[in-house]
């Protein structure tokens, strides 16, 4: 008897590099879903599989995304989304927070501060945008910037914050992360110098484990499509991982296959390869 043929239960899908493309030369994406991408997630969807959009943005910053899909249908069942690196798990519309894991960030901000004083710190506010000591780069962040004292941001458990300089490179990030060790922390390090931190433990990996518990869909029954070292956690979880184009060496080693790059709509070549 022939061997069942392999087809993703469950869809996740990285948005930043994966479903949106990079403005050139830059740490922000433009804001419209391609329409081959589009497409492409929504004939997935047709075909039965469970699309979850799995980003280190807020809720907020995923909500647009999902409307542009154009998913779900219309008294359908709601669609999951894994925000903050999996800190968040939330069904939509509409948003309906279902799982959150927050911590203590106030001691590994203060360290970081020592060695960053010019550091950006931000935390969101929901429904309104982000708490930040001062304002971000254009773009970076979506919804208003509230500016508020680094203590008051950080002076209740939170699920992630983002630490930003603009004045410093990716690879000082690194070098600072290996020499704090951020003890009872884990972070990510982005395109930029970019720092999220995050309860230990959190990761989209985590995130998605419980949504795939929810939806009763084994690990080994899905595909995880992401281009950054935020996806690395997922791409071991997940049955089949694919990176995009464009990632770093470090992340395209880690998947089972590499796609396009996101301005070639790798992407949708890979979701068309199982439901086109």
């Amino acid at each position: 008897m022939a061997e069942p043929v392999w087809r993703p239960k469950l869809v996740a899908l990285d948005i930043d590099g994966t479903l949106l493309r990079w403005v050139t030369d830059s740490g922000i994406v433009h804001g419209e879903v391609p329409p081959a991408v589009r497409d492409a997630v929504r004939r997935a969807y047709d075909a039965g599989a469970h699309i979850v959009l799995a980003s280190g943005r807020s809720l907020h910053g995923m909500t647009p995304i999902a409307d542009q899909l154009g998913i779900p249908d219309e008294g359908a069942e709601r669609l999951w989304i894994v925000a903050s690196n999996g800190a968040v798990c939330l069904r939509y519309p509409p948003i309906e927070v279902l799982h959150e894991e927050t911590f203590d960030a106030s001691a590994a901000v203060a360290e970081i501060l020592k060695f960053h004083p010019n550091a950006l710190v931000g935390v969101e506010e929901r429904g309104r945008g982000y708490r930040v000591n001062r304002p971000f780069p254009e773009g970076e962040l979506s919804g208003e910037m509230i500016i508020t004292d680094v203590d008051e941001i950080v002076g209740e458990p939170i699920s992630r914050v983002i630490i930003r300089d603009p004045e410093a490179t990716v690879e000082d990030f690194h070098v600072l992360a290996e020499k704090l060790g951020l003890h009872g922390t884990d972070y990510v390090i982005g395109w930029t110098a970019w720092m999220d931190l995050a309860p230990v433990g959190v990761s989209k990996a985590s995130g998605l484990a419980h949504v795939a518990r929810e939806l009763g869909v084994e690990a080994a029954d899905a595909l995880a499509i992401g281009d950054g070292l935020n996806d690395l956690e997922m791409f071991a979880w997940a049955g089949r991982s694919v990176a995009m184009g464009q990632a770093v060496d470090k992340v395209r080693a880690a998947a089972d296959h590499v796609t396009l790059a996101v301005d070639e709509d790798g992407a949708a070549v890979e979701l068309d390869s199982w439901f086109g």
